[in-house]
């Protein structure tokens, strides 16, 4: 029963057994999980996303272990869990055009992988799974931080 539960959760609830573009359509699943944190004071955003993450680790770990113990395609929870990340702490972002941008940017560094993203998937087991995921938001939010400054001095130009 247990391995049900991680499984399904693993994959997205289904999203991730998608036959294009699995990561995206798991990542969707972050959407309404970033809007809720955003929602919430920064204190609880992080707190929140300190125990999702913990937990994303043993349920990619466990999936990876059913998919043969690789970062198998399917395995999305990482992603959604990830995606929040990218947003965190940003007031702007609950605008949708912020968090469609975010949400390009996300999907962009996590399927190039730029530098510094592949540096950590080499980290064994679920935690490797999850960090580039992790690397990649913060990547974002970076990049996001960068956008709304930019659009900011625009329009107080």
């Amino acid at each position: 029963m247990l391995e049900t539960v991680n499984y399904w959760v693993a994959i997205g609830f289904g999203l991730g057994l998608m036959p294009v573009a699995p990561g995206t359509f798991g990542s969707l699943l972050g959407l309404p999980l970033a809007w809720w944190l955003l929602g919430r004071p920064l204190g609880q955003q992080g707190a929140i996303m300190a125990v999702l993450l913990i937990v994303a680790v043993p349920v990619c770990h466990y999936a990876s272990l059913q998919f043969g113990g690789a970062d198998h395609g399917s395995i999305v929870a990482d992603e959604y869990v990830a995606f929040p990340l990218a947003v965190i702490g940003l007031k702007a972002a609950r605008h949708p055009l912020v968090m469609a941008l975010a949400f390009g940017v996300y999907r962009l560094f996590d399927s190039l992988k730029p530098p510094p993203i592949p540096w950590v998937e080499s980290v064994p087991g679920g935690l490797g799974i999850v960090l580039d995921d992790v690397v990649a938001a913060l990547v974002t939010w970076l990049v996001i931080v960068v956008v709304i400054n930019l659009w900011s001095r625009r329009a107080s130009v």
